[in-house]
């Protein structure tokens, strides 16, 4: 029996999808929406008015949107966000009709006397003083003090304490509160519209995949300009958002330079992105970038449109592409999956209207709505200094609309809308939902992701900047390391964990996949593992930003965390852990699940030089000639040898040299000659990390 999809049978019979699916319930045929499948036979006797026969009933499959929607282990400190001590009543957003007399939440909010009954929940900002902590609980500073002092704290009035701290010090002395973050206040400025304000808005779809798998060509063949012929070496280099238009209906397309961007605004708590459209070419197949980019996808819990671009070339397989992506978890509606798969040629302008009409049938299955008559809030897509205009920024609005002459603010920077234009660079008065407008009046260039909204005017818009920059300051200052692999089950104890995400990288396919096999072994009664991406290769910034969007832990076999890497895990507070033996991995994951794990190495980076030139010596070996280029290097420190990120060696040295002279350190930005100890496979390029090891008890 022939099955047919609902918008195809909508189509036939002169109706619209919505009329279709009431009349399928109705005759007792549960459907999903337009794109679900039926059998044909099925939904003519439903539309004629019969009933359909009796179907077994089988459970839905998990879809791996969703993976993204589960609770999650805590990683940063700004997100532990501890909301169960919230009353019932208490800050509710208020029902706002217009732009006329909307105030926002954190307008609203009032100076609270300390207060004395310990059942009360005190709001506290997180990176609070122990003075603002003091008068926010009605407890001396004195005291407060005292009780730090018995954890073993030396602290003065004016020090920023860690939300732990603050946590441990509200438990022990009685006290319900609330964490604030910086997050939250955007949060607060959310507000609830009725169902008669809300209009439909144009979806908003992000363009992901590959390096040169033609993301951009495509987004060129649909909105028929030439971007990709002025663009360096013809890959994308900025963020650009633009509005198309198809069957009368408009869409939002977000061109990314890769899917580290996406995943940064999905980190600060910005949903900018309704549809994702994976580009993947028919000649290539799937490749690292392809499964990073579907990875960041499902983590985020938006639904997946697969284009299988390059159809046109005589190389073109799109079976296998199809065959790939199956392996990875996204099977095709044609082989009883839910994802959709469009072939298109962006050359040769092949299928793009097929595929523009699949992204409005799954974002119709969303029923996007928006209050356009509201204050405009909405998300910086990206920001520059111009020499010539000043700050510019491209906002899409989410809500409400944007006028020329309205005060805006996002995160530390305000300013006043003095000029507004579209993708194409036309001037505009306004802008409603979904729209990506490129704004000029800021006074500094905000963050990518950040919350933009108006306000009421340019003092407010300024003292909130100001707060913000206050808050971020006091935060950073306080900020510790929230959770490791250390805590998992002191977390777990606590009822905070649920699900431990982790990111896996290694140097070779195999050791992936021995890992992944390995890890999936292992069975806890209240913990599930959840593995949400895998690869070979360094970890890099977006394995990073992936981990800390989706609060995972990183975990690395044979290979070591780029620089950049590094210095992302210690701004968002990731816990990065490298292996060299595969047991050891699952040995700690579930030591740490059973509250066993044992006192750990932890090693102390020394510094980090690179091998700049190759010399050979009979007797001795081959010599290496480095840079220093962080720190200092140690003759008689543990040495890594990494060559693209790869762990290649590790032992110690045999000889370290300044000059003809032996030398005990070498300071960054010096030469020095280096010998390997029972080890000469080295090449121009190399890297040398120099560490110490201590040993620290699990806490």
């Amino acid at each position: 029996m022939a099955k047919k999809r609902v918008y195809e049978i909508a189509k036939e019979n002169k109706l619209t999808s919505a009329e279709v699916v009431e009349k399928l319930k109705a005759a007792g045929i549960e459907v999903s929406g337009s794109l679900a499948s039926v059998e044909e036979e099925d939904a003519n006797k439903a539309l004629a008015g019969g009933k359909a026969p009796p179907k077994k009933q089988r459970k839905a499959p998990v879809k791996a949107s969703n993976l993204g929607k589960r609770r999650r282990v805590i990683i940063d400190p700004s997100a532990a966000k501890r909301r169960s001590f919230v009353p019932a009543g208490r800050h509710q957003r208020a029902r706002h009709r217009g732009r006329k007399g909307e105030v926002t939440a954190v307008a609203e909010r009032q100076e609270q006397a300390a207060p004395l009954d310990a059942s009360i929940v005190v709001k506290i900002n997180s990176g609070a003083t122990i003075k603002e902590i003091s008068a926010a609980l009605g407890i001396s500073t004195s005291e407060i003090i005292k009780l730090l002092m018995s954890y073993g704290e030396m602290a003065t009035i004016t020090q920023s304490l860690s939300d732990e701290a603050i946590s441990t010090l509200a438990d022990d002395l009685e006290r319900k509160v609330e964490i604030v973050h910086t997050e939250d206040e955007e949060e607060e400025v959310e507000v609830v519209d009725e169902a008669k304000d809300l209009l439909p808005r144009a979806p908003v779809v992000t363009i992901m995949g590959h390096v040169d798998h033609g993301k951009t060509s495509l987004l060129d063949a649909v909105r028929e300009t030439e971007v990709t012929a002025t663009e360096a070496g013809g890959i994308t280099q900025h963020i650009g958002a633009y509005q198309v238009q198809h069957a009368g209906k408009r869409i939002t397309f977000l061109d990314t330079p890769g899917h580290e961007a996406f995943t940064a605004m999905r980190a600060r708590g910005a949903k900018v992105t309704d549809v994702a459209v994976l580009v993947v070419a028919a000649d290539d197949g799937v490749m690292p970038q392809t499964i990073e980019a579907m990875d960041h996808a499902k983590a985020a819990g938006v639904p997946i449109v697969v284009a299988v671009n390059k159809i046109d070339k005589p190389e073109a397989n799109p079976e296998r592409v199809r065959q790939e992506l199956t392996e990875h978890g996204l099977v095709p509606e044609d082989w009883g999956g839910d994802t959709v798969f469009v072939d298109v040629s962006a050359k040769k302008k092949i299928g793009l209207d097929n595929m523009l009409e699949m992204i409005q049938l799954v974002a119709d299955v969303q029923e996007l709505k928006a209050n356009p008559n509201a204050f405009a809030n909405g998300v910086v897509i990206e920001s520059k200094l111009d020499t010539g205009r000043g700050v510019v920024a491209t906002v899409l609005i989410a809500r409400g609309t944007i006028h020329v002459g309205d005060a805006i603010v996002a995160g530390q920077a305000s300013g006043k809308v003095k000029a507004m234009s579209d993708f194409k660079n036309r001037p505009l008065k306004e802008a409603g939902p979904s729209v990506p407008v490129e704004i000029l009046g800021f006074d500094s260039v905000p963050q990518a992701g950040e919350m933009c909204r108006v306000v009421e005017d340019e003092r407010r818009a300024r003292t909130l900047a100001s707060q913000r920059s206050d808050r971020i300051k006091a935060e950073l200052l306080a900020k510790r390391r929230a959770f490791t692999l250390d805590d998992v089950f002191a977390r777990i104890k606590e009822g905070e964990v649920k699900d431990l995400n982790l990111v896996i990288k290694a140097d070779v396919a195999g050791s992936v996949e021995a890992l992944e096999e390995a890890l999936k072994q292992i069975k806890h009664v209240e913990v599930k593992i959840n593995i949400i991406h895998t690869g070979v290769g360094a970890i890099n910034e977006s394995d990073v930003m992936l981990a800390a969007a989706s609060q995972a832990i990183v975990l690395g076999f044979n290979v070591r965390p780029s620089a950049a890497a590094k210095t992302v895990a210690d701004l968002e507070g990731v816990d990065v852990r490298t292996y060299s033996v595969i047991y050891k991995v699952t040995e700690d994951v579930r030591a740490a699940l059973i509250g066993m794990l044992a006192p750990t190495f932890v090693e102390e980076e020394l510094g980090e030089a690179e091998l700049r030139s190759i010399f050979k010596a009979s007797k001795l070996g081959t010599i290496g000639g480095c840079y220093v280029t962080r720190g200092k290097v140690s003759r008689n420190a543990q040495v890594r040898l990494l060559r693209e990120g790869t762990i290649v060696w590790q032992g110690k040295l045999a000889s370290l040299k300044r000059f003809k002279e032996d030398a005990r350190e070498v300071e960054e930005g010096y030469e020095c000659g280096i010998l390997l100890e029972d080890f000469n496979d080295i090449k121009e390029g190399d890297v040398l990390e120099f560490f110490e090891t201590k040993e620290v008890a699990a806490s």
